[in-house]
């Protein structure tokens, strides 16, 4: 792995962990992770080809998880524009005007929030396994808790294993180190889907490190709380967005059917849809991680070489 360095920033009463690689001077891709996941998921292989392509590469934890300052949602809570003003912060506190924005899953919401609201901070926009951000789940979600069929004028729901696993997955003690570890292994190898390989070592090392490094393992779950606050910033149309965008989905996403992937496509101004067959909502498939950064790495170039042209 390309060294880096470590650092905390401030997003108000918040401390925020950054890990930055390469060249301080190169152009700079910012990558915003997930529900409830700390900046590590992001995958080294990934980051390696980004770096190996002449840029740098800041990931962060987010608030209320990893080694980021956790908060009381009872008495703070938050919301999407919250956690994207984090991720702004964290361009600040690296001096950074702009940047090659990349999320993943909530963080592709984040990141659409970025480009719709905080424009003149995107140089580009990649969304990975996610879905329009003013898009409201829970009806689809109800709906198919409650055995009914699915709305065909909504995005489809969760796969119905994934929903199976996620009832099994409440019954679970995780009160230890190894519950955690065994509980959330399962989580991920569901979330990967069924035709892909599934790289468990990686998962698992990604599992026990999430867990070493929380100080409050509960504290990740607030950001299910801030994902379902459709607050009406999130409604503002996609239409508005002018950064290059690119929608990266699988095929078997079982959190996210690609129907998301599609309508997100859809809804942004000559976005490009990139569907990669037998992917699901993880990156923990040999090759997957070094597959995707090679995805972007083309992306993030081909603005450039307009420009250039």
């Amino acid at each position: 792995m390309v060294e880096s360095e470590e650092s905390f920033v401030r997003s108000g009463e918040l401390r925020l962990w950054t890990e930055r690689y390469g060249d301080p001077k190169a152009p700079a891709v910012l990558l915003i992770m997930g529900t409830s996941a700390p900046g590590i998921g992001w995958p080294d292989q990934l980051v390696e080809v980004l770096v190996a392509g002449g840029l740098q590469v800041i990931r962060f934890d987010h608030r209320d998880t990893g080694r980021s300052t956790c908060v009381d949602f009872a008495a703070s809570p938050y919301t999407l524009a919250d956690m994207a003003a984090d991720a702004i912060a964290v361009l600040n506190g690296h001096g950074i005007a702009g940047a090659h924005i990349v999320g993943a899953s909530l963080g592709g919401a984040i990141a659409q929030w970025l480009a719709v609201h905080r424009p003149q901070r995107v140089l580009t926009l990649a969304a990975i396994m996610t879905g329009p951000m003013g898009h409201n789940a829970g009806p689809a979600w109800a709906r198919a808790l409650a055995g009914q069929a699915p709305d065909p004028d909504d995005l489809p729901p969760a796969a119905p294993r994934l929903l199976q696993h996620l009832a099994w997955r409440a019954t679970l003690p995780q009160t230890t180190r190894q519950e955690f570890v065994t509980a959330n292994l399962e989580t991920w190898r569901v979330l990967n889907g069924s035709v892909l390989p599934f790289d468990e070592p990686a998962a698992r090392r990604f599992v026990e490190a999430s867990y070493d490094r929380a100080s409050d393992h509960a504290a990740a779950f607030n950001h299910d709380l801030a994902r379902r606050q459709m607050t009406d910033d999130r409604r503002v149309p996609l239409s508005s967005i002018k950064a290059a965008t690119l929608v990266v989905h699988g095929t078997e996403d079982p959190l996210r059917p690609l129907a998301h992937g599609q309508a997100l496509a859809e809804q942004i101004p000559h976005a490009h849809l990139h569907a990669i067959p037998g992917m699901g909502h993880a990156f923990f498939s040999p090759g997957l991680p070094r597959r995707i950064g090679e995805i972007i790495l083309t992306h993030i170039a081909l603005p450039e070489q307009g420009e250039l042209g």
